[in-house]
């Protein structure tokens, strides 16, 4: 089952959710995903202080989803490309107002060295299972002085290295690679990927973090430096 499968569901009302190989499931955060009249009161204020975070100068919107935030920040006028694995994301953005193409966080992307922020919010930091590997990544599409946007786990969370598989009542998706990092991590992971934490704020448990160019930053570092 592709994610394709799983946002036409969602966009359908149908139950999504994801299970880890330990069989632990959770339930997909569709409607947050979705945005709009979908998501709650404290998913709208939580997504607010995002796009507040966002200048004028251009924002890439990593594993966007539905594309409530490259939609929003198009709507005011802000500069804003979302990408994803999945074409029907792509389509639903573009069906709400914004822009996006599919394509892979580790493939050629454009625009690179020139984005003012890049958004890894819905918990994207775990692309593939590596987290320092994607803040690598995602540095490296920085402009010089542009930041990284990380919504990470509740500050309970360590970090976690798991497989999970997206699922609904008749469909079983591909197992793949996840990671969950939460506040304590972070900075270890930050440093190994050459960045710096300099804002992290809690809003209706969803933890917001700004993350920028360290040059004193040791990179080359592996997982290993998580406590």
């Amino acid at each position: 089952m592709s994610a394709d499968l799983i946002y036409r569901s969602a966009a359908a009302g149908r139950s999504c959710w994801s299970r880890n190989h330990h069989g632990h499931r959770r339930d997909l955060p569709i409607d947050r995903w979705m945005g709009g009249a979908q998501s709650t009161p404290q998913d709208r204020s939580a997504d607010e202080h995002v796009l507040a975070l966002c200048s004028s100068r251009p924002t890439l919107d990593v594993g966007c989803g539905p594309g409530r935030f490259a939609a929003a920040l198009q709507q005011r006028g802000l500069p804003a490309l979302g990408i994803d694995n999945s074409t029907a994301a792509v389509e639903m953005t573009r069906q709400r107002g914004g822009t996006a193409i599919r394509r892979d966080l580790f493939a050629p992307l454009p625009g690179e060295g020139n984005w003012d922020q890049v958004l890894l919010t819905d918990g994207n930091i775990g692309i593939g299972g590596d987290p320092v590997q994607t803040l690598r990544r995602a540095a490296d599409l920085l402009a010089p002085g542009g930041v990284v946007i990380a919504e990470i786990d509740c500050p309970a969370t360590s970090i976690c290295y798991e497989l999970i598989r997206w699922e609904t009542d008749h469909h079983l998706g591909h197992w793949f690679p996840w990671s969950r990092v939460g506040l304590g991590a972070l900075a270890g992971i930050a440093v190994a990927a050459g960045l710096l934490v300099t804002q992290a704020v809690d809003i209706h448990n969803r933890v917001i973090t700004v993350l920028k160019a360290d040059a004193g930053a040791q990179r080359g570092v592996n997982g290993g430096v998580v406590t």
